[in-house]
């Protein structure tokens, strides 16, 4: 079965760090872009991070630019996102996403949500940050 799974998210207070971690099974993560996404109660949701095939790829919203670090363990299909100075403003729901096809580079396409083919979302996991 095709999956990914977000763990890591919980409560912080304000900077505060948390990283999570984007797990795929039942695939490889192959050649494509995997685009980290939020969504905050009321508020639509955001793509904040895409990494693409090597940790050189990338790109970070300004809202998380500077503080966010992501890393990409293709052996492990495994994404990681450390996120440093946590505020209140970054509580949300976080979400990572990816192709089962080939995808242009994140340095090119910038935000994920702009990536028409990350069909393979995960359930989310939640961060709460306290002031």
């Amino acid at each position: 079965q095709v999956q990914l799974v977000e763990s890591g998210g919980g409560l912080a207070q304000a900077g505060e760090s948390l990283t999570l971690s984007c797990a795929g099974s039942g695939f490889g993560l192959g050649n494509s872009a995997i685009g980290w996404f939020r969504q905050a109660p009321g508020k639509g949701r955001e793509g904040i991070v895409c990494v693409g095939h090597t940790d050189d790829d990338t790109w970070y919203a300004d809202s998380v630019k500077g503080r966010f670090i992501v890393t990409r363990d293709n052996g492990r299909k495994l994404v990681t996102l450390r996120m440093n100075a946590l505020q209140p403003e970054d509580a949300a729901t976080y979400y990572c996403a990816v192709s089962q096809t080939p995808t242009p580079p994140c340095t090119i396409v910038g935000d994920p949500g702009l990536y028409r083919s990350l069909e393979v979302w995960g359930r989310g996991t939640t961060v709460t940050v306290s002031a």
